[in-house]
């Protein structure tokens, strides 16, 4: 817990201090290249001339260029005033400059020089804007005079859109977005739609998908029978086939879990039909803490001390010193927090699950099971998210790091160290996707016992290491009928959008709609069967505790579901039909089970 305060303690203070030191304000209101801020009246700068100015009647900011944009460091170089009306309409002589600030009282070149001697003063080709001056119109909130016509960002967006060597190709692809904005939002709806669907009825469809896929694996290893006779002697060809016959056998009970658990799973969406909105809330989340970090990310930029740039002679605020780091620690944070709330989202279903599993009759569920499961989280597991979301961030970072080296090297490293860069890459993933995994399960078992996050996690692993094969099968055929899932959403989706975009003769205009439109399918779809996947592993540990604990005696009673109790106790009752005494059939079933 106290992790957690001092994560978002700090978080809020960097917020505080740039809101102190200024930086906000200038964020907001803007500032001029002598370091003054629009708006309001100003205290001098040592050794910057111009600054001290009074701007209370002068609002805005207009760039001399504004179309002087520095792509690699991602600002516009140009000097900026602080003016009191931007142009309303194109200047296109020295002339328009002087007529437009005896009109309206705003002068648009630096502020030494006077605006009715525009015309005749030699300084205005450096001091005054650039010709033709474009119509420009203040943005809502940050009050900078921006070009209304875009097109004098071409430069920006050639860099941008580099696969684009035709300027009418672009504008066709453009024009075909927005002619087909409704069906495209008609589209992303259908997929959202599909994805909800497909939760609760893969439980009728995940046993057809999984025994389609074991045909297949059998098929293909007989349809390689020409190829293995040719490349390996028929002794081991047969041997591999019959080690893969073998396997397929062994695992069918398992296979037949995982149909059970994704039956079971389905079911859980019908009781607790809430548990579909989790991934909406969990965007929510995400979308206002990303723009509460950019916006400090943005209020550190003007934040510091002004230095005059000995460059461009413009004033620019920077952080010197110890506070420089803070820019780094937000930066952890947009990781950190990002993971922690993803490990609440888990933490919350994983309660949500526990509870309809360790209840016997369903019927008597609570009212708000995943409200309930939000209460225990912020109560009592916040630190052991807290810590799990921690440890990811140890992973994550420095794999990020790595792969910035490994991005500004490109070209210039030998084979050898390209190759130990991706190797470290890609075991750093490796890692990383399997404290994912452990995670989770810790955030199930602390739901389940309310233990700490490092028992829970150490339950957890030893209850994972005991099902090894059952893990394995899971994951595996699991994992793939999911993606199967996946793929139908988004095949569903791109056939309709086909059919819907077909009245539109060029091609072109309606590719990119359409490949729009399946990548926010897939990423849907992605994300809601992420939820029912979170759903399955949580049941399956609920599955392998109940089997470790319970035997089905008196006093003993399993709380499975019926699907899984019928999967795991098939062939016990077999055996008990046929006479086998009770105590021998009571102790197969703790071995078939567990």
């Amino acid at each position: 817990m106290s992790l957690t305060f001092f994560s978002l303690s700090f978080q809020c203070g960097i917020c505080g201090f740039t809101i102190v030191t200024g930086g906000a304000a200038r964020l907001v209101f803007g500032y001029d290249s002598y370091g003054n801020t629009c708006g309001q009246r100003n205290e001098p700068i040592e050794g910057v001339r111009l600054s001290g100015l009074d701007h209370t009647d002068r609002k805005f900011v207009f760039f001399l260029d504004p179309c002087n944009i520095d792509i690699i460091q991602r600002k516009i170089k140009s000097m900026a005033l602080c003016v009191s009306q931007c142009p309303t309409e194109e200047l296109a002589t020295y002339y328009d400059l002087k007529k437009f600030a005896m009109i309206n009282g705003s002068e648009l070149c630096s502020y030494e020089l006077p605006g009715h001697k525009y015309p005749s003063l030699p300084e205005r080709f450096e001091k005054c804007p650039k010709l033709p001056v474009p119509q420009s119109k203040a943005l809502p909130v940050f009050n900078r005079c921006t070009p209304v016509d875009i097109s004098c960002y071409a430069k920006f967006a050639e860099a941008v859109v580099t696969f684009v060597s035709d300027n009418s190709m672009l504008n066709r692809l453009i024009a075909g977005v927005a002619a087909s904005k409704e069906i495209i939002v008609g589209l992303c709806l259908l997929a959202l739609v599909l994805s909800m669907i497909l939760m609760v009825i893969i439980r009728y469809i995940s046993a057809v998908l999984v025994w389609i896929l074991t045909g297949l694996v059998v098929l293909g290893s007989l349809g390689n029978w020409c190829f293995c006779c040719v490349m390996l002697p028929i002794s081991i060809f047969l041997l591999l086939q019959g080690i893969l016959l073998l396997l397929m056998l062994f695992m069918r009970k398992r296979v037949a879990l995982t149909i059970a658990l994704f039956h079971v799973a389905g079911k859980v969406f019908i009781h607790l039909p809430l548990l579909a909105l989790q991934p909406f809330c969990t965007f929510l989340a995400l979308s206002l803490f990303w723009v509460y970090w950019i916006m400090v990310l943005l209020f550190l930029g003007t934040s510091g001390n002004p230095e005059k740039s000995e460059e461009t002679g413009l004033v620019e605020f920077r952080l010197r010193g110890g506070l420089q780091y803070m820019t780094w620690y937000h930066a952890v944070g947009l990781i950190w927090i990002s993971e922690f709330i993803l490990a609440c989202q888990q933490m919350t279903v994983a309660g949500a699950v526990v509870t309809y599993y360790f209840t016997r009759d369903k019927n008597k569920l609570p009212v708000t099971p995943i409200l309930s499961s939000v209460l225990r989280l912020v109560r009592y597991h916040l630190g052991t998210v807290a810590k799990g979301s921690f440890i990811i961030t140890l992973v994550k970072i420095p794999r990020l790091i790595l792969m910035y080296i490994h991005n500004q090297l490109k070209g210039k490293e030998n084979a050898c160290a390209r190759c130990m860069l991706k190797a470290c890459i890609c075991c750093l993933w490796c890692l990383e996707k399997c404290l994912n995994y452990l995670n989770q399960n810790a955030y199930a078992a602390t739901a389940i016992n309310s233990t700490s996050f490092c028992t829970s996690a150490r339950d957890a692993f030893m209850i994972l290491v005991e099902n090894a094969l059952r893990v394995a099968t899971i994951n595996t055929v699991g994992d793939f009928v999911l993606f199967l899932g996946k793929i139908l959403i988004v095949a569903c989706t791109a056939i309709t959008g086909v059919l819907a975009l077909n009245y539109q003769r060029d091609y072109t205009e309606w590719v990119l709609p359409l490949i729009i439109v399946c990548l926010f399918a897939f990423l849907v779809a992605h994300c809601f069967l992420s939820i029912f996947e979170i759903v399955v592993d949580v049941l399956f540990l609920c599955f392998a505790i109940d089997t470790k604990y319970n035997n089905g005696t008196h006093g003993r009673e399993f709380y499975m579901d019926k699907a899984l109790m019928v999967n795991c106790m098939k062939m016990v009752f077999w055996w008990k039909e046929c006479g086998i005494e009770f105590a021998i059939v009571m102790k197969v079933a703790e071995v078939i089970c567990y």
